[in-house]
This record gives structure tokens, sequence and C-alpha cells, in this order.
């Protein structure tokens, strides 16, 4: 089981409104819609999408990270680096 597991149906809504919000933006350049218009919803996913990965590293830290963490001391930090890949690729992003 994932950590996102129990808020599995609130990742999911939440990623389908994103994608409503995606196509959005491609129908607003469609029309030619003025181009501030259009980057502003394109933060407001692009903040809508890093809402749900900080939730899904929360979980993996709360949840893998720590049940690694229990099994043993190598498996703690192998999560561990893990998701400080996981970090440093959101952050670069």
């Amino acid at each position: 089981m994932h950590g996102y597991t129990t808020d599995k149906d609130d990742y999911l809504k939440r990623l389908r409104r994103i994608e409503g919000q995606v196509r959005g933006i491609a129908r607003m350049v469609d029309e030619d819609t003025y181009c501030i218009d259009v980057l502003t919803q394109i933060a407001a996913v692009t903040k809508a999408l890093q809402a749900v990965s900080i939730g899904l590293v929360e979980d993996h830290l709360g949840h893998c990270v720590v049940d690694a963490a229990r099994r043993s001391p190598q498996e703690g930090e192998e999560k561990v680096r893990e998701a400080a890949d996981a970090i440093a690729r959101l952050v670069r992003s």
C-alpha cells in the first residue's frame, strides 16, 4: 500500500480539476486569448500541481519512509535518499 492510498480519491479529484484547467488553457490559446491571461492560468495550474506534489511528498515521508525505517536503518536510509532525489527534481522543475 502506498502512502497516498487513503487520500487517493482526493488526489484524483484534484488532478481531474487540474486536467480541466489545462484543457481550458488550450482553449484560451486556440481562441487567441490575451497572453497575460493565459500566463495567469498557467501559474494557477503550476501552483495546483505543486500542492499535489507537496501532499504526495508528505504522504511518502509519513508512510513509506517511516515504514522502511522501522524495518531497518538501511531501508530507511534508502527511502530518505529516494525522497531527497524526488524533492530535488521538484525543486529544479
